[in-house]
């Protein structure tokens, strides 16, 4: 069996077997953010066209946005757009992800994703989850991401959408490097707290988060 870990591309190998099974629409989901700190949890919903003879010539350069840079994701978005049928994205609040847990916020914004597709998918593929809630047909899909061209568009709608909105973040409360670190547990972002503290966008059950809020800002 090959190593997903060592795929570079993704395929439509999953898609096809649906679509030869009848399923047409097929939605792949994944999220962005989850272990994130601060800001939204965002999930990206993605329906090809998966008789387009040259599809996988078309999204080419797609992988899984976690192996892109962020120009390449840019420019592979404004693609994925353009050839999908259709597209979304849905998103957690960092107060929802406090309320509900990182779990349920994944599912809650990927919920939220599908409801905004104007067109109704007939079968989700999704990044390791399933949605319990959900009548449609699904398959949860381990390394997702790296398999399935689908998730993997969706993973880089979902990344895209997410760092803009970290971009603006940065505007609303300076200071705190969100344009930079989008809101993950690095260097800037652990020195930028002991200085100013949490915003109210930051996910106060994370523990990292709990621990600096106990500690007065130096």
């Amino acid at each position: 069996m090959t190593d997903p870990t060592r795929l570079r591309y993704p395929n439509l190998e999953r898609e096809r077997r649906l679509l030869r099974g009848g399923f047409i629409r097929v939605a792949g989901l994944d999220e962005a953010g989850r272990g994130a700190w601060a800001g939204p949890l965002a999930a990206g919903a993605v329906i090809l066209p998966l008789r387009l003879r040259t599809l996988r010539i078309e999204l080419a350069a797609v992988r899984d946005s976690k192996l892109m840079t962020p120009l390449q994701r840019k420019t592979a978005a404004v693609r994925i757009q353009s050839i999908a049928t259709a597209w979304s994205v849905g998103s957690a609040s960092a107060e929802e992800v406090d309320l509900l847990g990182p779990l349920e916020a994944t599912r809650l914004a990927m919920v939220r994703a599908i409801q905004e597709l104007p067109t109704d998918p007939d079968h989700l593929l999704i990044d390791f989850l399933i949605l319990p809630g959900s009548p449609l047909p699904q398959t949860a899909v381990t390394h997702g991401d790296l398999l399935c061209l689908s998730i993997a568009a969706a993973s880089i709608l979902a990344k895209t959408w997410r760092d803009e909105q970290m971009v603006a973040m940065e505007r609303v409360y300076p200071g705190y490097g969100f344009a930079r670190h989008k809101g993950y547990g690095t260097r800037l972002h652990v020195e930028t707290l002991s200085r100013l503290g949490a915003c109210p966008e930051h996910r106060q059950s994370y523990a990292p988060i709990q621990r600096i809020s106990e500690s007065p800002p130096v």
